[in-house]
């Protein structure tokens, strides 16, 4: 129900997933009467692999977080993030609010053992032709050293996972790659990350910068989640303005026209290649459960993408392979650590 477009996107998305993948099953959770209305446009309403789970509340965009925690229990989203905890479902996907997401899930769901905060963590195309796998994307604004540390150890057990590479390579993100750039919190992560490439813990590779992102330099790219957030749309923006640039380019002349005919099939391939959507879902990373969010503004191609990346988790055993890896990589003094923080509120009165 949430996101920009509510099921208007989610349902006909689901609709071409459940079609596409003929093993998967969805449970729709919202207002049903609103679901049935726009599965019936799709002619899917008796569907054997989509069920319908009313939710009477719904999560806005605007709504503080602890509006979505303690006042909307009802809400799709948090019905949404039970089932998983219940083990009705294995993933939960949404494009609601991002803040709400988090704080539900990490209340719900609870994190992994060492795990203090949860991050978004979602892959972006590089030049290599691989994904360059980058967290934090938005969870955390204001992070400490030892959070950016503990999110270079869930990418790289993330990594290690999904990927198949014993020891991904870690980047941190910085003005520049020299050791004296950047402000207090990435000096003192770099010097975290430095001893755990010395122990073997990590491979470290050092600092990157905002290019490297593309240029696949390292598997992995860590940063708090107001510069990862800041990095992700600009890089989005830029991919849909050269696309539209392009286009108009080479409609504004016949010649032009010409050209885009005899390249016909080079531009649909780097169009593909670069498009956003196909690396829409970003995983919210730490967490106790596969929860998966949107873009708010997606669209139901982008939104089956990340359908996608949750079933494809699901598939292959994501939580508990990150969990033992997770297991293995986090210091124990880490582990110990309390995972009360003043960015998450307290339970709510029952």
């Amino acid at each position: 129900m949430g996101g920009d477009h509510g099921c208007a996107v989610t349902v006909p998305a689901a609709v071409s997933f459940v079609n596409r993948q003929q093993d998967a099953e969805l449970i729709l959770v919202g207002r049903e009467e609103a679901i049935r209305a726009e599965l019936k446009k799709h002619r899917a309403l008796d569907h054997p692999r989509l069920s319908i789970l009313h939710a009477e509340e719904v999560v806005t965009m605007d709504d503080p977080v602890e509006v979505a925690l303690r006042r909307k229990k009802d809400s799709s989203m948090r019905v949404a993030v039970s089932l998983v905890k219940d083990g009705r479902a294995q993933a939960s996907v949404s494009a609601g609010n991002t803040g709400a997401l988090m704080a539900i899930s990490r209340y719900v769901l609870k994190t992994l053992p060492g795990v203090d905060r949860p991050a978004i963590c979602t892959l972006i195309p590089n030049q290599k032709d691989k994904p360059t796998y980058m967290l934090d994307l938005g969870a955390n604004v204001d992070c400490e050293p030892h959070h950016l540390h503990q999110f270079a150890l869930m990418g790289s057990a993330l990594v290690a996972s999904s990927e198949g590479k014993a020891k991904p390579s870690v980047g941190l993100l910085n003005i520049g790659e020299e050791d004296i750039k950047g402000n207090e919190v990435v000096k003192q992560t770099a010097k975290l990350l430095r001893a755990d490439h010395e122990k073997g813990v990590l491979n470290f590779y050092g600092n990157v910068e905002g290019d490297d992102i593309f240029k696949g330099t390292t598997d992995i790219v860590v940063c708090d989640g107001f510069v990862g957030n800041v990095a992700l749309k600009a890089s989005e923006g830029l991919g849909r303005f050269f696309k539209a640039a392009v286009t108009a380019e080479f409609k504004s002349n016949p010649l032009n026209m010409l050209g885009a005919l005899i390249a016909r099939g080079a531009l649909k391939a780097i169009s593909r290649r670069l498009n956003p959507s196909r690396y829409n879902g970003a995983s919210l990373l730490g967490l106790r459960g596969l929860v998966f969010k949107s873009h708010g503004g997606a669209d139901a191609y982008a939104y089956e993408w990340a359908i996608r990346r949750a079933y494809d988790a699901a598939t292959h055993d994501l939580i508990a392979r990150i969990s033992a890896s997770i297991a293995e990589l986090m210091p124990q003094a880490e582990a110990q650590a309390a995972s009360a923080d003043p960015s998450v509120l307290p339970a709510p009165i029952q």
